[in-house]
């Protein structure tokens, strides 16, 4: 092996860039080039690479977003658009893959192995946390920091008004920020897509609080009753009880990553080149414990992660 590749798909998640420069540190050290794929699969598509060495990597660790930028890539979704990645990754002599994003690069990643024999590694960068195999994924820690603090100043005006307010978080199909956040800012009810939200119950937890007090309500924007604005409506509509909504989006992905997401991008990174010189492929690198792991990529998707009870004991126990 020789010359590898790294790029990031889907979502961007604080601690990518830390991500890419120990790629590129851990590789220089072991006698590798590294190639920089540009935008993701839509990149691997074009042929958008670089190569990448201290200098392109110098002073990045502490930047958000993606220096190697990212894309969504429907073309990726074609047997076409496969062919196309792969003979541009033959092409210019890749021997090996990092690819850092969540379940839909893992998929695209998956496929190249079995349909191309592409030599490749996952590491899991998203802020939902929803991947199994790992304990926490690049950007989540960045992600309920950025969260908890922008909830605390909601917080402030709502006591303030003595208003209720739903606040939403991300997280389609995993309640991990949610509850993480909602324990931190001593929400008065956690929503989450893992379970489901009981309107009765949610206005007894209201009424016990006092309706003139500051109350605030975290949603994951999963949730089955239609996120922050679906609750928020049908609380009105049978308990007549008003709100406010806000939905904090996409400023929850975005940042200097924090101390702890600089260094489990740095470890997942070099672990991912070792990885690969192992002879390791179709296998996303985690972190469990305080050891390093190695999971089969389907069952990133497969296997569900779940919430751990402690967190929901925790925040219904607090209220």
């Amino acid at each position: 092996m020789k010359r590898i590749a790294v790029f990031t798909s889907g979502g961007d998640a604080p601690g990518m860039n830390a991500h890419i420069r120990a790629v590129e540190r851990a590789a220089d050290k072991r006698g590798l080039e590294v190639i920089g794929i540009i935008g993701g699969y839509s990149g691997m598509i074009a042929g958008h690479f670089e190569i990448l060495d201290r200098a392109r990597t110098a002073n990045t660790i502490d930047r958000g977003g993606t220096i190697l930028k990212t894309s969504r890539c429907p073309d990726f979704f074609e047997p076409d658009g496969r062919i196309m990645a792969a003979e541009q990754l033959r092409a210019h002599g890749i021997d090996g893959v990092v690819a850092c994003g969540g379940d839909g690069t893992f998929h695209g990643a998956h496929a190249l192995w079995t349909e191309h024999g592409v030599r490749i590694v996952g590491t899991p960068g998203t802020i939902d946390n929803d991947l199994a195999g790992t304990d926490f994924t690049i950007g989540y820690d960045t992600a309920i920091n950025t969260a908890a603090q922008a909830i605390d100043k909601i917080r402030d005006t709502a006591e303030s008004h003595g208003r209720l307010f739903f606040i939403e978080v991300m997280g389609r199909h995993a309640g991990f920020i949610a509850l993480d956040v909602g324990i931190a800012c001593g929400a008065e009810y956690v929503a989450v897509p893992e379970t489901l939200t009981d309107i009765d119950e949610l206005y007894q937890r209201i009424v016990s609080q006092g309706l003139d007090k500051r109350t605030v309500v975290i949603v994951g924007e999963g949730d089955e009753l239609g996120g922050a604005l679906g609750i928020s409506q049908k609380l009105e509509e049978r308990y007549g009880v008003p709100s406010k909504v806000s939905i904090l989006g996409h400023v929850q992905r975005g940042g200097s990553p924090t101390v702890r997401d600089r260094v489990l991008a740095s470890r997942l990174g070099a672990a991912a080149v070792d990885a690969l010189l192992q002879g390791h492929t179709d296998v996303m690198i985690g972190q469990m414990g305080n050891d390093v792991s190695y999971v089969p990529l389907e069952q990133t998707w497969t296997e569900r992660k779940p919430i751990p009870a402690y967190l929901s004991e925790l925040s219904t126990l607090l209220v």
